[in-house]
């Protein structure tokens, strides 16, 4: 046995021993680039790994005892169109004598006569079962330097380590699916172990590096009101000032996958591309969407991945854990929205000016805020252990039994007497709803203290009694009077009796009002009508026309009456219907303009009689047309006549226990028109 054969059996042996105990990817190419490196006195040298596609999964490289680092781009371009690529096209071994005179070799800036210039160079396959797993190439800086031995040595190298390359590839696969696998699971778990958006987004990207064995990996939602992609949350420190930062949709990588909805791969992105960011050198990336329930609420990329990475099944792993991301981000979403409004409750729950109360369907009190405790007399412990039916008369037949009336309407509301813990009554009026509140049904009931408004009422009452029982006396001397004087003046005397006229007219206004007065209070009470009789409705508008002559005689408008022959009969009050219409007849005048026109007319509308009175005035806006029929409502503008704002409020009363409606229509600066139906007679 010669020495040669001897030192190869030797290095062959050394070979075996060295990687048969090593499982690591890396760590076997390291050791095969080691030997191979002392062998044959090489400078530096690469190892690629490729997988069953011919696509380079991993890379180790040694230059003296320093290692290379390779960027995707170069390795792409090695295994493409370099000296490695010729040999993994044709699956032979190569030397290059002269790299600068050899069209295999891929010449980079490095390879420039001026730095290192010509080289000599071997590259051998790596097979394993007749499969291609990887290639070897060493390098020398003298040119001629490696001969035909060196060729038939590193062949051998490569003999003996291809089977523990692709173990060692496959051991590394299975790993990095179990890693995936395993990072998969756990991070549908980690994922949802939280509902802080912040601590969300920070485990999507643990996750991210745990499943990639990447260092750099950003995630980015989407602001719609701007139309960017808005950078959320980083690793790695190199990335950590990008946050808050963002980039327009229609930019770039991540602005194609927010905007298509799929995942890419990018092995060498430009210098220039919209997809480097400030103060990081970008040179490959992965990104994938997020999204939930078929919306894309952001993007997640990974920077500058290993090259076993940079493969579709780390994608479709990237796409994986940005599907349980777009869940849990959506969660932690709606989760802050519920606590903010929660928050925002709860802080106009104890704000409120008013005292609220929190009830079960049962009416067991849950919550009580400040005002409530204030009002009642109770501290807050004491009213969680009471019923909201201890504190005051539940009204069931607005509520319905176990309050079911509030799941078909909104607020209902009525007036009750609370009763506090001194003993005392309080008049409130109260507002009950139903009310969600952590996922839960209440029902919420707002009490409001009445107690002056109902002074006030009493007040007014009080009042109008005191007009109509201190005016009624003096009016029907005063009555008296006039006609006393009527039969004493000699009626050739004209100008006495246009005074006296005007006296009776005025007069007549008064006993109008004092018998307003009267009726509104009998009516509010609930009385009947009882000096009901058959009218004819021409003789109502004619009396109500007559009476309102003169006054609008005097601001030069014209009335026009439009009251057909053929109309039937009403069964009313006479003297009460009467009123109505001249009292809203006056009202017409008194806010119309001089020069302005007065309508009143009546038409048959079914079984009821329809009259109106029409006017030109400024007209009343929209928000106050139901309130004007109500007692002491007047308007408020500037020149508007001034009144107890108790015409209107007879009106109303008046017609309805006649079992008629009156409204109004109303456009501002055109006019309005107040109309109401009134029962027939034809049958009495």
């Amino acid at each position: 046995m010669t020495d040669q054969t001897r030192a190869s059996l030797e290095l062959l042996y050394n070979i075996s021993r060295q990687l048969a105990g090593a499982l690591d990817l890396h760590s076997v190419l390291k050791n095969i680039l080691s030997l191979s490196l002392s062998n044959v006195g090489a400078e530096r040298g690469t190892i690629v790994v490729l997988d069953d596609r011919g696509q380079p999964v991993d890379v180790a490289g040694i230059h003296e005892t320093r290692e290379i680092n390779f960027t995707p781009q170069q390795l792409r371009e090695t295994v493409e169109r370099g000296l490695a690529g010729w040999v993994i096209q044709n699956q032979k071994p190569a030397l290059l004598p002269d790299t600068s005179r050899d069209r295999r070799w891929l010449r980079r800036p490095d390879d420039a006569m001026e730095r290192s210039g010509a080289k000599s160079a071997i590259c051998v396959p790596l097979m394993a079962r007749e499969r291609l797993v990887g290639v070897l190439t060493v390098v020398h800086p003298q040119p001629g330097f490696f001969s035909l031995d060196h060729l038939l040595l590193m062949q051998a190298i490569a003999d003996q380590s291809g089977s523990a390359v692709l173990n060692s590839r496959l051991y590394d696969e299975s790993q990095r699916k179990a890693r995936v696998m395993t990072a998969l699971a756990e991070g549908a778990v980690a994922l949802n172990a939280s509902l802080r958006q912040e601590e969300v987004l920070q485990r999507i990207l643990d996750q991210t590096n745990h499943a990639l064995q990447t260092e750099v990996a950003l995630l980015a939602l989407i602001d719609d009101t701007h139309q960017e992609l808005v950078f959320r949350a980083a690793t790695g420190s190199q990335a950590q000032h990008l946050i808050g930062d963002s980039i327009p949709l229609n930019r770039g990588v991540v602005g194609r996958v927010a905007a298509d909805g799929r995942g890419v791969i990018v092995h060498s992105v430009p210098a220039r591309s919209a997809d480097q960011l400030t103060g990081l050198e970008v040179h490959a990336l992965l990104c994938a969407p997020v999204h939930a329930h078929g919306h894309i609420l952001g993007v997640l990329e990974v920077i500058n991945p290993p090259p076993s990475s940079l493969t579709s099944e780390a994608l479709l792993v990237l796409t994986g854990i940005g599907s349980l991301a777009g869940v849990a981000i959506n969660n932690s979403q709606l989760y802050e929205r519920v606590e903010a409004t929660n928050r925002r409750y709860r802080e106009l729950f104890e704000d409120s000016i008013d005292p609220i109360l929190i009830t079960d369907w049962r009416g067991r009190i849950q919550e009580a805020n400040r005002q409530a405790q204030q009002m009642t007399g109770y501290d807050g412990a004491t009213l969680l252990k009471m019923s909201i039916s201890d504190l005051h008369q539940v009204n069931r037949a607005k509520l319905g039994d176990n309050y079911g009336r509030l799941t078909q309407s909104g607020t209902i509301s009525y007036e009750s007497q609370l009763r506090t813990n001194k003993g005392n009554q309080i008049p409130i009026e109260i507002h009950v709803h139903r009310a969600q509140l952590d996922s839960s049904d209440y029902i919420q009931w707002i009490l409001r203290d009445i107690s002056e408004r109902k002074k006030l009422a009493t007040l007014q009452d009080d009042m109008i009694a005191m007009v109509y029982h201190d005016l009624r006396s003096p009016m029907a001397n005063i009555v008296s009077s006039l006609e006393l004087l009527n039969n004493m003046l000699p009626q050739q005397d004209h100008s006495l009796t246009s005074v006296l006229a005007i006296a009776n007219r005025s007069t007549e206004r008064m006993q109008r009002l004092v018998s307003s007065l009267l009726d509104i209070r009998r009516l509010e009470a609930g009385q009947a009508i009882s000096n009901q009789e058959l009218i004819a409705p021409q003789t109502l508008i004619h009396d109500a026309v007559e009476a309102v002559r003169m006054m609008a005689d005097g601001k030069q408008q014209s009335i026009k009456t439009e009251v057909p022959e053929e109309l039937p009969s009403l069964w009313v009050d006479p003297d009460m219907i009467r009123r109505v219409l001249i009292n809203l007849l006056e009202n017409a005048s008194k806010y119309t303009p001089s020069g302005g026109k007065l309508g009143i007319g009546a038409q048959r509308v079914g079984p009821y009689l329809q009259m109106w009175i029409e006017d030109t005035g400024p007209g009343i806006p929209q928000a106050d047309q139901e309130r004007i029929f109500e007692k002491f409502t007047r308007l408020t503008s500037p020149n508007a006549p001034k009144g107890l704002g108790l015409g209107l409020a007879f009106c109303k009363l008046a017609v309805q226990a006649h079992g008629g409606q009156i409204w109004v229509e109303s456009h501002q600066d055109i006019g309005s028109r107040f109309a109401f139906n009134l029962p027939v007679a034809e049958h009495r």
